[in-house]
């Protein structure tokens, strides 16, 4: 056998490895669903100045993050509309989301401290897609001072880490199992800062438990009428947002 053949064999056995059982996932039905992200992203763009008038903006600080092999450029049509509403939002900055990395907390921070620094140094709310936030929850234990509140989107941060149509991409592209991250992490614990999670039951990508969550897992949950794609472009999901943060203004 070539003296390279086990390496190959555990570079594709960590990205490959099923998990001890099958998990629930959404329909196919709803899955096809988010093909009507062109169709979303459209009637955000055209509705956008009714959007911006109907969210409350109060200043706070925000970061987007984006979902798995998302850019900050999907996330883009939210985050202008949360600037015209009255918040200041900003780009995570680190490009596509590839999955977790070693650093990906420490990258978070640095990007947190470049927008206090260039602000009043007030707290940052979090705003994570999918994936994203995955990040933001465990961001907000890693460095609780510097965070304002948590919002998910679709995230899975309940129950099993499989019972969604995106694990097995995950892995292939992140390289590591998609219950051991390469940084620590408790999904279901509730991170000590203002937490309201946005799911849906036409989700498709996600199963609708895992987003809610249960209680003592997050402060609110929001049920949101749109897909997994539609949460960051859809005009259901960017209201949402606006009433997740408004919930956490009490």
């Amino acid at each position: 056998m070539p003296p390279y053949a086990d390496a190959i064999t555990s570079f594709w056995k960590g990205r490959l490895a099923g998990g001890s059982g099958a998990a629930e996932r959404p329909s196919l039905q709803h899955l096809i669903g988010n093909a009507s992200m062109p169709f979303d992203l459209a009637r955000s763009r055209a509705q956008a100045a009714s959007l911006a008038a109907t969210i409350r903006g109060d200043g706070r600080q925000l970061l987007l993050l984006p979902g798995l092999l998302a850019s900050e450029h999907r996330m883009e049509p939210m985050r202008a509309i949360l600037e015209s509403a009255g918040f200041r939002a900003h780009g995570w900055g680190m490009g596509r989301n590839f999955g977790p990395r070693a650093d990906t907390l420490e990258q978070i921070d640095r990007r947190i401290d470049q927008i206090r620094r260039n602000t009043s140094g007030d707290p940052v709310t979090l705003i994570g897609w999918s994936l994203g936030g995955l990040f933001a929850r465990e961001y907000a234990k890693f460095a609780r001072a510097k965070v304002g509140g948590v919002v998910t989107m679709g995230t899975p941060f309940s129950g099993d880490p499989r019972a969604n149509h995106a694990w097995r991409i995950y892995q292939l592209i992140s390289g590591f199992p998609v219950d051991r991250p390469p940084f620590t992490c408790r999904r279901e614990e509730k991170p000590s800062v203002p937490t309201v999670a946005l799911w849906s039951r036409r989700d498709g990508v996600i199963m609708p438990a895992c987003a809610r969550g249960r209680r003592g897992e997050r402060d609110h949950a929001i049920e949101v009428d749109c897909t997994h794609m539609g949460f960051a472009v859809a005009p259901e999901g960017i209201l949402a947002v606006g009433r997740a943060l408004e919930a956490m203004r009490g």
